[in-house]
């Protein structure tokens, strides 16, 4: 089986596809926006992703080969930081 590598955002490390986990926020290619994993099929290397932070009337979700994800990042949540400063 191949597996699918991704990138360590610390250290810029490959580390297997194996430590990709359902809630990760990630980067994929050909695109600017963060996405979180919320499903995950290892077997097949295909995860499920929706934007992130999402919106709660926004179900847009999408299947994604894992050899699409370029890095897996930190989540932060940027309405909660955005709430902080008033």
């Amino acid at each position: 089986m191949i597996h699918s590598k991704l990138l360590d955002s610390e250290n810029n490390n490959l580390i297997s596809s194996e430590n990709l986990y359902k809630g990760a926020c990630v980067k994929i290619k050909n695109s600017n926006k963060t996405f979180q994993v919320i499903g995950l099929n290892k077997s097949k290397e295909i995860c499920w992703v929706r934007e992130w932070p999402f919106a709660c009337n926004s179900k847009k979700t999408f299947a994604l080969e894992i050899n699409q994800i370029t890095i897996q990042i930190f989540c932060s949540n940027n309405s909660s930081e955005k709430l902080s400063n008033y």
